[in-house]
């Protein structure tokens, strides 16, 4: 049986490498300093925490670098060799790690999510106003999309693009998004760059796809 295609693949542009996992792998050996990050964690964590560094450190290969530990940084974010982007996304049955040479891409994310409507009341919580309405527009005309779903991906792929490049925390509602039925999506940032930032933020183009009953997301930055 072939192995599926997850919603990440064929998101990125050429140069960004992404390799993809399904299921949580329970054979992966992790590298010096990432046993203690899981030490205490419940098996689920450990597997799903695992997996999404094997699919790193395959993605790193493609790029021609030698395996390294992949640990978290602030607020969790995963820190790379010094010559890469990257960004990991993980869950329920999935993984995935896109990484990047910075020569060639600056800022990178990505996030997946289950293919399902978000949770009564977190629509209201995440999006603004106007996403909001936009969001159950979309819904009316496609309904076979979750809408709902993709917006939230689609803020978290933005966070993750920012924070490694930023270091300051991104609130749901200081980024605009707007869904195209293309398969495009635009984000507007409503905070101002940091003084300083050469990485192009305050505007975003990324990338979306529903596929395996998930939904997926990215974005990335040219260098």
């Amino acid at each position: 049986m072939s192995t599926p295609v997850g919603p990440v693949a064929g998101l990125v542009p050429a140069g960004v490498v992404v390799v993809e996992a399904f299921g949580h792998r329970d054979d992966v050996v992790l590298l010096p300093g990432e046993e203690a990050v899981v030490a205490r964690a419940v098996d689920k964590r450990r597997r799903e925490f695992a997996t999404a560094r094997h699919c790193a450190r395959a993605a790193l290969g493609r790029l021609g670098i030698a395996p390294v530990p992949i640990l978290p940084g602030p607020r969790g974010a995963p820190g790379w060799p010094d010559a890469v982007v990257g960004s990991i996304t993980h869950c329920e049955g999935y993984c995935a790690s896109a990484v990047a040479l910075r020569q060639e891409v600056a800022a990178l994310g990505i996030d997946a999510e289950p293919a399902a409507a978000l949770p009564e009341g977190v629509l209201e919580a995440v999006a603004l106003p106007e996403e909001a309405q936009a969001v159950r527009g979309l819904a009316v005309a496609y309904p076979e999309i979750p809408w709902d779903r993709l917006l939230f991906s689609a803020k978290e792929s933005v966070y993750k693009t920012w924070f490694p490049v930023t270091g300051l925390w991104l609130n749901f509602d200081e980024a605009r998004i707007d869904l195209d039925p293309s398969g495009a999506l635009t984000a507007t940032l409503l905070r101002p760059v940091p003084t300083g930032c050469v990485v192009p933020l305050a505007r975003l183009g990324g990338r979306w796809a529903v596929r395996a009953g998930l939904v997926g997301t990215a974005i990335a930055v040219p260098s």
